[in-house]
């Protein structure tokens, strides 16, 4: 998850006639990806929350060396031929209204492939494993709802990558959560034959 409280922007609202009270514009996908994301003021990254712009601050230098020792470890998980690792990536979870969410990683087993794409180059194919990343400001609360979201578009499996407290949690739409610290092998029925030690998804950070 990013490293700011995300800020819902301002609505663009429409003014319908006969003085009626006026209507919220609510945004698709692809206007999403029209959006400018190198603004005067730095660079900006932006979800969709049910057609409502939500801007996220871009994700801090510790928040990407993690991000990255994930994709590395599911690498392993590609490699033994489970399916395909996905990097930061735009995943549309439902639509009309549209909202898209940016993982920090994905996984879409085999039989899920070839991944569907929109045409704005999002994720259509829901993965089966999401992975965020804790930063500090997230509240037990947040990571909840954010995980239901999840779990409601099919998602089967949540990590939550705790580098705070070199934690990886592994959360079911059961409400079931399966803690990995130390030496720990992190594993998954979702991918037979992986087993990486917690502790590696926080080396030399």
């Amino acid at each position: 998850m990013r490293g700011m409280t995300p800020t819902i922007a301002e609505p663009i609202v429409a003014t319908p006639p006969n003085g009626a009270p006026p209507r919220r514009k609510l945004l698709t996908a692809a206007d999403l990806a029209a959006m400018k994301t190198d603004l005067p003021g730095g660079t900006v990254k932006y979800e969709l929350n049910d057609g409502v712009l939500v801007v996220m601050a871009p994700p801090g230098g510790f928040h990407a060396r993690y991000q990255a020792k994930t994709i590395i470890r599911l690498d392993a998980a590609e490699s033994l031929g489970l399916g395909e690792v996905q990097g930061e990536v735009g995943i549309i979870l439902r639509r009309n209204p549209d909202r898209v969410v940016g993982a920090d990683a994905a996984f879409i087993l085999k039989k899920s492939l070839p991944a569907r794409m929109s045409p704005e180059g999002y994720l259509e194919t829901i993965p089966e494993l999401v992975v965020e990343i804790r930063s500090k400001n997230d509240t037990n609360a947040e990571i909840a709802v954010k995980a239901e979201e999840y779990f409601a578009a099919g998602v089967q499996v949540v990590w939550i990558v705790d580098p705070t407290a070199r934690t990886l949690a592994a959360h079911r739409p059961d409400t079931s959560v399966i803690v990995f610290r130390g030496d720990e092998p992190v594993t998954c029925d979702l991918l037979p034959g992986f087993a990486v030690p917690a502790a590696r998804f926080f080396d030399g950070v």
